[in-house]
């Protein structure tokens, strides 16, 4: 979404700017980590080496932190009204959503080289952030509509269930080949394929911020709403991440079930979801300072900016992007300066879209409207004309007469 949100604090109502400042923040650590994961040369990724190592880390933060806040922003708006149910006007708007960021996930996948020769590459049913968000967002509204049969608290608890379930049992379905899918479908549950995110587990981080955002709207007029959440996300983050993990081994030990014991080997989903926290608590802390105009219009245009990112650097519908000719080449140096000259040209590309977009837009639908009017003209020329031609042709073998 590209609204900014509003909290009501007592009588007055307060801009949320530390959750765009989030996203922008979150939208130029995933330009940045794109591009020099992407180019930068396999002989300098060395985790030894400290600069690389707390590079690699925060990369990590990135893609948690955007689904958290995509969920956050999503679930606020969509509670925000009076009307519940099917009657909630978000709830449609919610789902149209939803199908768009599906639609352009897909969009950016296609190769026009491909399609010329009548074929899809096996690159486009690949899954992807916007697949992953786009469903995320139609999941949110499902509990959204099963819930409004039930208490006010069965939202957020399912929604937060829901991320612990699939974060605990991640082991288990992580395993799962989804063979008998097609492969258009088995993308979204398995990297098997080479999909970058499935479903699940990433559905979890958008479903707990949409809890969190509950909590947020719940508590909004609680007059020290902002030190004690800071307080929880501080706690809450450091305990997911210094301790989640002797909490499950204990669990393994206590109750023999081998699942636990596996979440504790490889228990990067409720750290990073501690890391996230820490980030919530980081920009709520500094949230008087996080009200730069340039900065929240970068919260508020992930989307193209997403978008331009892609063409520039995967060359969307030509292939001809710069992972094509610098994949895995560059050196720190260069890789760095890049990366940075790479996030202001993408960042610059699309705010002056949105700057432009109604103009942009209106200038689009004018040509088409040209072009489709001159492809009728020519349409109805070149059938008279071929009519004439047919006509001519059975007049000289004596099939019709004048």
């Amino acid at each position: 979404m590209v609204r900014q949100i509003k909290i009501k604090v007592g009588n007055k109502t307060k801009r949320l700017y530390f959750i765009d400042a989030m996203r922008a923040w979150a939208i130029l650590m995933m330009l940045q980590g794109h591009f020099v994961d992407g180019l930068l040369d396999t002989a300098f990724r060395d985790d030894s080496n400290l600069v690389f190592a707390v590079w690699k880390y925060f990369r990590g933060i990135t893609a948690p932190v955007f689904f958290t806040v995509s969920g956050f922003i999503f679930t606020y708006l969509l509670v925000r009204g009076d009307k519940q149910g099917l009657k909630n006007p978000r709830v449609k708007k919610g789902i149209k959503r939803g199908l768009e960021l599906l639609f352009i996930g897909y969009l950016l996948r296609m190769n026009l080289f491909g399609l010329l020769q009548g074929e899809l590459y096996a690159s486009f049913y690949l899954v992807d952030v916007l697949h992953c968000i786009g469903l995320s967002l139609l999941g949110i509204i499902g509990v959204y509509l099963i819930s409004q049969k039930y208490r006010k608290s069965f939202f957020p608890l399912v929604l937060l269930g829901t991320t612990i379930i699939l974060f605990i049992f991640e082991p288990l379905y992580k395993t799962w080949g989804f063979a008998f899918l097609p492969d258009a479908l088995a993308n979204y549950l398995t990297k098997s394929n080479g999909s970058v995110f499935t479903i699940f587990p990433w559905f979890g981080y958008a479903a707990f911020g949409g809890f969190v955002s509950l909590m947020f709207t719940k508590f909004k007029d609680f007059s020290y709403l902002y030190p004690t959440a800071i307080a929880i996300a501080v706690l809450g983050g450091f305990g997911l991440i210094f301790g989640s993990s002797d909490l499950f081994l204990t669990l393994s030990g206590v109750t023999g079930i081998q699942l636990f014991a596996d979440v504790f080997f490889n228990n990067y989903l409720f750290i990073r979801l501690g890391d996230v926290l820490l980030v919530f608590a980081v920009f709520m802390l500094l949230r008087s300072l996080l009200k730069n105009p340039t900065v929240l219009k970068i919260g508020q245009s992930t989307l193209s900016i997403y978008i331009v990112h892609f063409i520039i650097l995967y060359g969307s519908f030509t292939g001809l992007g710069l992972y094509k000719f610098l994949h895995h080449s560059l050196t720190p140096t260069l890789a760095i300066s890049g990366a940075l000259a790479f996030m202001a040209i993408s960042t610059y590309t699309a705010l002056q879209y949105e700057k432009h977009k109604v103009s942009i837009k209106l200038g689009l639908t004018t040509a088409g409207k040209y072009v489709w009017l001159h492809s009728e003209i020519i349409g109805v020329n070149a059938l008279e004309f071929a009519k004439d031609r047919v006509y001519r042709l059975l007049r000289r073998v004596g099939l019709v007469k004048n």
